[in-house]
């Protein structure tokens, strides 16, 4: 039997799990919120500025550690990991429902595996090759969709979602082959305050979004895309990365299969529809997950 240490371990583990999931699957209905007074490139912007200030504290404490190896991986997974992606699912929910984002962004495990196979020199086995070309059928199946609100079949949209399930997999190998010495705290902190200029100079400087942000209106959507970058972007990624110490990364990962249910329950709570194509994707895309992944 185990001992009540391990079982409490296991609630810890779990609740984490399903925390993460709430989290992560609510990401897109307040990228909607936000869309609703911002463009998609200030949603972007936002996110990332939200997020680079509540971590620069911790990024602060990490700063001595970093050699100009680091430096330079770390800019890269920034530019790839959050900047480029935030700026990606904005501008793909300009014409793409926040529940269909989330069904696509289910994605990434598989990019991930590509990634590393193609240009990590990552072995892959047949059963991935399975998984793989499962979640391709998913993600065609979804792009043919269309959105929610058109009927013409196909909705080059979907395709920005992808490119940032791309990013994903590229900053997620380049994290587990050059970032060894690093604690992921520090990974997760110093590569998003270096966004941090980025983001705030063309969000402060470029775009309308303090002249928007005087109406009335525009200040529940920029709550939304605030809570988004400190608890949707920074928190998250602490508890993901504590989630790993807790049991291991394959546990850590399964919210993967959670993540497009909450964001479809929350697209039915909002009013958004579904078709069958939508479904149909969905399952091909996490079963061919579960397979590359699991058995």
């Amino acid at each position: 039997m185990k001992s009540r240490l391990t079982q409490n371990a296991d609630v810890i583990a779990w609740g984490a799990l399903i925390l993460l999931s709430l989290i992560w699957g609510s990401s897109f209905i307040l990228i909607k919120r936000g869309l609703t007074a911002f463009s998609g490139s200030e949603v972007g912007a936002l996110r990332i500025v939200a997020a680079g200030a509540f971590l620069l504290p911790v990024a602060i404490t990490g700063f001595p550690k970093l050699n100009r190896r680091h430096w330079i991986v770390l800019m890269v997974i920034g530019f790839l990991g959050s900047l480029i992606p935030a700026f990606l699912f904005a501008w793909a929910q300009t014409q793409l429902s926040s529940s269909a984002t989330g069904i696509i962004n289910a994605v990434t495990p598989l990019n991930v595996l590509v990634v590393g196979a193609v240009f990590f020199h990552q072995s892959i086995v047949r059963k991935q090759i399975l998984g793989l070309l499962m979640g391709l059928i998913g993600t065609v199946l979804l792009i043919l969709a269309g959105s929610a609100e058109s009927s013409t079949g196909f909705n080059a949209y979907s395709l920005l979602v992808v490119g940032a399930t791309v990013c994903y997999g590229f900053s997620s190998n380049i994290i587990k082959h050059y970032t060894y010495d690093l604690t992921p705290q520090t990974i997760t902190a110093v590569s998003l305050v270096l966004m941090l200029p980025i983001a705030a100079g063309y969000l402060f400087g470029y775009s309308s979004f303090l002249p928007t942000l005087e109406q009335q209106q525009a200040w529940w959507p920029f709550l939304a895309i605030v809570t988004l970058g400190v608890v949707g972007t920074a928190l998250a990624l602490i508890i993901f990365n504590k989630l790993v110490q807790l049991r291991s990364p394959v546990f850590a990962a399964s919210v993967t299969y959670l993540v497009p249910i909450v964001a479809i329950l929350w697209g039915f709570i909002d009013g958004e529809s579904l078709n069958y194509q939508h479904f149909l994707g969905m399952l091909a895309i996490l079963g061919g997950v579960f397979i590359a992944n699991r058995l």
